[in-house]
């Protein structure tokens, strides 16, 4: 009966977590519109953290509670299932995706370069505040060379952001008041789904880094299947390809890196033998399949064979 109670209770604080950061991040853009500040800014800051948003809640909510080791499961967690799980069934589901020329040139490459970053600064089995400055610095340039490159935004975002700003102009106490109470609806739902974590590792004799790594990782990517599906049904479903590769190097260089200012991450041997290198290999087969501009119907069904075989061997039933 306990486990019943503590699965429904993270379910429950997860889902809070996941709305709560839709709310935050709506709030945060109405805002941003008002005071005048770039469409394109706010997508590729505002709207870039606000996917992610799930990932940090809940990755310095471990720091606090002394289960550091989580952050990482869960980085690595929600970036293979962003690939391998919200990729393919964005690939399957629109029957293939075009891939811009644009994201190839400048996204993948920084996309490799991160998890490279992250593949050698956990070799030591420690993220240290030195490896969160260096990710972060490197987060913030590639958001000011996104600013500054004048990167064209999907027409429709223009259209949304331009009705948006219109019913802005005068901005009141509503959306200031919705942005501090989705904050810390945020905060305290990121807390307690630790807690059920934590519980059910307990009960199951399992380690946290498992669930981290799986029903964690899973729950705080749905942000990102949301915005997938919601491209598909637009009839854009190559936007899934920035919003994807967007959200994993933010989850790489702000995931880690915000934590890790609040004190070292641990890093687990299995993660450092297992885990980061097969994010490493599945990045590289990510980049691989974009080459021809286009990932198939096909290749998104293979990627997510590789998940449920990724999820299996993680369980320990392969």
């Amino acid at each position: 009966m306990e486990t019943i109670i503590q699965s429904l209770l993270f379910i429950f604080f997860l889902a809070i977590v996941i709305k709560s950061a839709d709310y935050f991040t709506e709030a945060a853009e109405k805002i941003g519109l008002h005071f005048k500040i770039s469409p394109f800014i706010i997508g590729v800051t505002i709207i870039a953290l606000g996917t992610s948003l799930p990932e940090v809640a809940t990755s310095v909510s471990s720091v606090l509670k002394n289960e550091s080791s989580m952050v990482i499961n869960n980085v690595v967690g929600s970036n293979m299932a962003n690939i391998l799980f919200v990729l393919a069934i964005t690939a399957i589901v629109g029957r293939g995706i075009k891939v811009d020329r644009d994201i190839i040139k400048n996204d993948l490459p920084i996309l490799l370069a991160s998890t490279i970053l992250i593949f050698l600064t956990t070799l030591d089995g420690v993220f240290t505040i030195p490896d969160a400055i260096i990710s972060l610095i490197i987060l913030l340039t590639y958001t000011i060379y996104n600013a500054k490159s004048h990167r064209q935004i999907d027409p429709q975002e223009k259209r949304d952001q331009s009705k948006l700003k219109k019913e802005t102009k005068k901005l009141g106490f509503k959306q200031p008041l919705i942005m501090i109470t989705s904050g810390v609806a945020l905060y305290f739902s990121a807390s307690f789904t630790i807690d059920s974590v934590i519980t059910i590792a307990n009960i199951f004799n399992i380690s946290t880094g498992i669930i981290a790594v799986s029903a964690v990782a899973i729950g705080t990517s749905l942000p990102e299947l949301a915005v997938s599906i919601i491209a598909i049904k637009k009839g854009k479903a190559d936007i899934a390809i920035g919003n994807i590769t967007g959200s994993n190097i933010f989850n790489i260089l702000g995931v880690m890196g915000i934590p890790a200012l609040i004190g070292p991450l641990e890093i687990p041997q299995e993660v450092i033998t297992f885990h980061i290198p097969a994010l490493l290999l599945v990045t590289i087969l990510y980049i691989f399949i974009t080459i021809d501009k286009e990932i198939s119907q096909w290749e998104g069904i293979t990627l997510l064979m590789l998940f449920v075989a990724y999820l299996g061997k993680t369980f320990g039933l392969i």
